[in-house]
């Protein structure tokens, strides 16, 4: 990733991108706030409604769709005295957001805050804060200049092949 030769197109289609794939879900506002939210530790319906103060049919329309992704699970709930009432935890898949988002926190920090970070994540363990970070298979650090984008020439056949439906059924 390092040249400077202008790029003319990017090098994976659109309808083969992932990263594209990824936006479709998450990447109208309104979604990206409630995952914030629910990566804080937001289930329940009234409280993103409080927290983000989102008008309650888009939230019911973000929810279902989160729910429908994968991202997000309904689950009952009931306190005592209280009728049974749904909340929405996160998925594994959900929960795997935590890591762009932190990133973008991060990015958020560096170009955004005027100074001010309201977030720090720290490890457990020692204390330490915690960055996200480009590392290699054996977890050290590499920069972005020494960052070389592969493409897989074959992706688009295999996922050609798995969209294709089995002949006979």
């Amino acid at each position: 990733m390092k040249d400077d030769t202008p790029v003319r197109r990017s090098p994976v289609s659109l309808a083969d991108c992932n990263l594209s794939r990824s936006f479709e879900l998450v990447g109208d506002r309104w979604t990206l706030l409630i995952l914030r939210s629910a990566l804080y530790g937001v289930r329940r319906f009234d409280d993103f409604q409080a927290d983000l103060d989102i008008p309650r049919t888009v939230l019911s329309n973000r929810l279902a769709g989160l729910v429908e992704s994968g991202i997000m699970e309904k689950r009952a709930y009931r306190e005592e005295g209280q009728r049974s009432r749904v909340e929405y935890p996160l998925t594994d898949m959900g929960r795997a957001l935590m890591l762009p988002f932190m990133a973008m926190t991060q990015w958020g920090d560096k170009f955004l805050s005027d100074g001010v970070m309201p977030l720090t994540l720290r490890s457990r363990k020692t204390g330490e804060r915690i960055s996200v970070a480009y590392t290699d298979e054996q977890g050290r650090a590499v920069s972005f200049a020494d960052i070389e984008a592969v493409i897989d020439p074959d992706a688009r056949k295999r996922a050609a092949r798995k969209r294709k439906p089995a002949k006979g059924g």
